[in-house]
């Protein structure tokens, strides 16, 4: 399997940080991971967070954000630059049920669980959709 870009501990940060956990932003911030922390941001619809990943060359991460909004030029991207794991992570965040599975069966089950909460996010917050394209 792919590598997961980051160790477990990051991603239970992560998603902690996706449900607006400022304790956990902070740690992430401090603690080396700061594109993780502003992911996360994007993902609750910072225009600034998603121009930082840019500017700091994080493009996949960007790429990510933009692929959960079902952009499908960063979906292609992400695909095109072999980030296949974040291509499954973002078709979970979508509740597409082929990449739920896929986790399942990789043993994987915490991005499900992570997938689940930006799902719930992005389904019950309006965004503005005026957010820079990827």
């Amino acid at each position: 399997m792919e590598s997961l870009y980051y160790p477990a501990k990051i991603w239970l940060a992560f998603g902690e940080a996706v449900n607006g956990n400022p304790e956990i932003t902070g740690w992430l911030m401090n603690n080396g991971f700061p594109e993780v922390a502003a992911l996360a941001h994007a993902i609750r619809g910072s225009e600034e967070a998603t121009a930082w990943l840019f500017t700091n060359k994080f493009f996949h991460l960007a790429a990510l954000d933009a692929a959960i909004d079902e952009n499908m030029k960063a979906y292609e991207w992400l695909i095109a630059n072999k980030h296949p794991l974040l291509v499954v992570f973002a078709d979970a965040c979508r509740g597409k049920q082929s990449a739920i599975n896929w986790f399942y069966e990789n043993k994987t089950e915490a991005f499900v669980l992570i997938a689940q909460r930006i799902k719930y996010l992005r389904d019950n917050t309006t965004f503005d959709y005026h957010k820079k394209k990827f």
